[in-house]
Formats: structure tokens, sequence, C-alpha cells
């Protein structure tokens, strides 16, 4: 008992620690932030814009490609390879769609067939266009989407693995917030536009690897389901999932009237964007006050939501009770609740089990039904995280197993579940997690990203 306890305060600490350290520099690049130029953001930007005729071009084609400077934080450029895909992907309805994918390669790599690729989704968690991560992740664009920003970290992570990696806008054009099938399919054709774009000189059987956490685990479970019908082709190794957010409308009920009501406000703006028949309803049932706070919802980024509309009763914003029972939202919802599908992939998922936004009880449900159905999962339970801690001290843990699929270690056959006091408490972990640190102080100050033995 007492060596577990000391394994998991040396773990807290290093978080703490690391986190001290790493906020030390954000909040520096936070602050000069606006002296460079901002880029025009998505709606504003004819890179955004797909030509004519696109709409027959098959999903993951290129339409057209830029080289772009990236920096942490709208402030601190990071040496880094990396370009903007625009490619044809396929939105909520099964409709033809473009978006755009920021794909990176290390400082110095030249093209490689055996090279692996990472798609890492990030939690953009918003409904409004300039919070895209292609937007985000570029020199002079603010801090609109502050948290989303900070995953640079977990993406430098998986570039100093030698690995290239995707990043797409799988929201889309329309920021269809929490639009599942929308989020896995352009996920997906962000892996195949990556494929197709000949400066990263990815082979036809490019070992690939998913990773996210919470809204980017949504983007990446969808995309696990949906492959083995929507992109068989792909030879995709492994998917990392943490803090899962299987019932959206569970976490709606769950963060209204709490200190995360602003996240469920921008859930639904989203799905307002995929769905016109939501919207349509919206329209007719909203109150005059509730019209006015969604149109806001549908301009700002996760954190302002999340500030603005903290503790807020968004059922109040309707004129009717209960909306959640009327036929549209129900369906809805239904829709884009996960559990539709059995991934072919391998799957690690990682979610607290004290996680007080999404339900790990949901979770524990959908790991059972993917395993009665076939599916191979490693599911790891966290007892002293919450949803926010488990972003960081989940990482390692996710990275390793990741460092193991793309490696050509196998997994076996079917599933297993454990439950842990904490993910990071134990040697691997906290030497993963030291080495991602100091790596990431280096790419803030401006050391190239990558292997040492390609820069």
């Amino acid at each position: 008992m007492t060596t577990m306890f000391t394994g998991t305060r040396r773990g807290r600490v290093a978080a703490l620690v690391g986190a001290a350290l790493l906020t030390t520099l954000t909040t520096t690049a936070v602050g000069t932030s606006s002296a460079a130029a901002a880029p025009p953001p998505p709606q504003s930007d004819p890179f955004y814009q797909p030509p004519s005729g696109y709409e027959s071009t098959a999903p993951g084609t290129v339409l057209r490609s830029r080289s772009v400077s990236i920096a942490a934080f709208g402030a601190l450029p990071q040496k880094i390879q990396a370009w903007q895909l625009l490619y044809r992907t396929t939105d909520q309805k099964d409709n033809p769609q473009a978006t755009v994918t920021t794909v990176l390669l290390p400082w110095g790599a030249r093209p490689s067939a055996t090279r692996p690729l990472l798609s890492y989704q990030v939690a953009e968690d918003s409904a409004a266009p300039q919070c895209a991560i292609s937007y985000q992740l570029r020199q002079g664009a603010g801090n609109d989407n502050i948290v989303a920003q900070a995953e640079i970290l977990l993406i430098n992570a998986a570039v100093q693995q030698g690995w290239a990696v995707s990043v797409p806008d799988y929201e889309g054009p329309r920021s269809a917030y929490v639009a599942g099938r929308q989020a896995g399919h352009a996920t997906l054709d962000g892996i195949r536009a990556a494929k197709n774009f000949a400066p990263l000189g990815l082979g036809p059987q490019t070992n690939i690897g998913l990773w996210g956490y919470s809204g980017g685990a949504l983007a990446s479970g969808w995309a696990a389901e949906l492959q083995p019908g929507y992109a068989p082709e792909l030879n995709i190794k492994g998917v990392a999932e943490g803090g899962l957010p299987v019932s959206p409308k569970n976490v709606l009920l769950g963060a209204n009237r709490g200190p995360f009501a602003g996240i469920a406000m921008s859930g639904i703006a989203g799905l307002s964007h995929a769905y016109p028949e939501l919207a349509e309803f919206m329209d007719t049932y909203l109150t005059t006050e509730g019209k006015a706070a969604f149109a806001k919802a549908r301009t700002q980024c996760n954190h302002a939501n999340a500030g603005e509309f903290a503790f807020k009763d968004l059922f109040k914003y309707f004129s009717i009770p209960d909306p959640l029972s009327r036929p549209v939202p129900q369906q809805v919802l239904a829709e884009v609740t996960m559990g539709q599908h059995n991934p072919t992939a391998p799957v690690f998922v990682y979610h607290s089990v004290n996680d007080e936004l999404v339900p790990s009880a949901d979770t524990d449900a959908v790991v059972k039904k993917y395993c009665a159905g076939g599916s191979r999962v490693t599911y790891q339970r966290d007892i002293l995280s919450e949803h926010i801690a488990l972003v960081i001290t989940g990482a390692p843990d996710a990275l390793n197993w990741l460092k193991d699929r793309l490696g050509g270690q196998p997994v076996s056959n079917g599933c297993s579940t454990k439950t842990v006091v904490s993910s990071i408490a134990t040697p691997k972990a906290l030497a993963t997690f030291g080495i991602v640190i100091v790596n990431n102080l280096l790419a803030l100050l401006g050391k190239p990203v990558g292997p040492a033995d390609m820069i």
C-alpha cells in the first residue's frame, strides 16, 4: 500500500510540475499572441472554399494545398514541416463536403513510404468556424480556442516519434460539433488526403493510428466505428480514445445547470448546423432570450461559451417543457449516440471513473457492446483523475500504446479491462511524461520538433 501511494503521489506531483512549467511559457505566449498579424479566419479565407465540381471527386481527394507556419498558442513558432490540405469528405447527411486538415512532418524529415501516420483529433468543442484547429494552429491566430490550442503539446509528442500527423477540421465548414458521422468521415478522409499528398510520401500500406480525448475521442471513436464500411482500405493499427462521450444526450443532461453547461450549449448549436430539422425545431420553440443566447453561442469558441453559460438551465431557453422528449431531438440524439458499429481496429479506451462531464457508465456499456461483437478493446479505468486531469495523466499510456501498435506489435484477440489508481503512477508512464514535457519545453523555446536523427 505504501508503494502504491508513493507512486501515485509521485505521478501527481510530476503532472503538476510539468503543467506549471508549461503554463509559464504558454502564459507568455498568450500575452504576446497579438504581436503577429492575424491570418484571415476560415469564413474569410478563399482557401477553404472548394472548387466548382468537387462533389464528383472521391472522398479523400486533395482539392488544394499550401504550406503554413505553425505556432503554439498563436505566438510561439514551431520548427515543424506543415501543410494544409483542402479535401473532399462526406457530411452527417452523407452529402459531399470539403474540409481542411493540417499535416505535419518532423523538421528535416524526408518523404518516406514506411513512416507511420497518426490522425490526431483535438477537442474543438465549438460551433464557430474560427475555432477550427487549422486556424488555431497558425501564427497570429489569437487564443479564441486556447483549449484546443493546448493540444499542440500532444501533437508535438506524436511528431517527436518520427510520425507524420494529420490534424483534421472534422467538424467541417459548418462547425457541426457533436455530429458523429460527419466527424468520423472527415477524420478518415483526412487520412486518405494525407496518404494522397505527395510531399509526405506515405505508402499504400502505411501503418495508421488515431488519437483523441473528449471531443477528439468522439471523432476518433466514430472513425473507428465507421472505418470498416467507409474506408476499409486504411491500414489502421490502433485507435486511442480518452474521456469518450458515448451519449451526447447524457452529457447534455449532466452538464445542464452545472459548470460545463456552456459546452452543452455549443453541442446543441453544433448539431443544429448538421441537422436542418433541429435548426427549424429550435427556431420554432426557442424563446426570444433563447434565440439570442444560441446566436451568440454560434459565434464563440469553447472557453467563451463555458464562461458565459456556466450554471445556466438550457431548457429554460425553450418555450416548451422537456424539449428532449419531442421527436426531432430524440431522433437526432439517437443518431449521434455511439455503439452503432463495431470497430475492427484495436482500440485503447481510457476513462476516469469519476468523470464529472462524460459518464463512465456509458463508456463501460459501449466497451461491453464492442467486446460482445468481437472487437479488440483494452480498457483502462482511472480512479484518481477527473475529466480534465486525465487529459494529462492518461496521455503517456495512450502514446505508449500507439507506439506499440504503429511499431508493428500486435494486440491479443479479445478484450481486457482494468481499474488503476492513477494512469501516470507507473515507471513507464512517468518516464514518457518526463520526455514529453522536456521535448515540449524545448519546442516552445524554438528547438526543431522531431527525432534527433532527423534534425
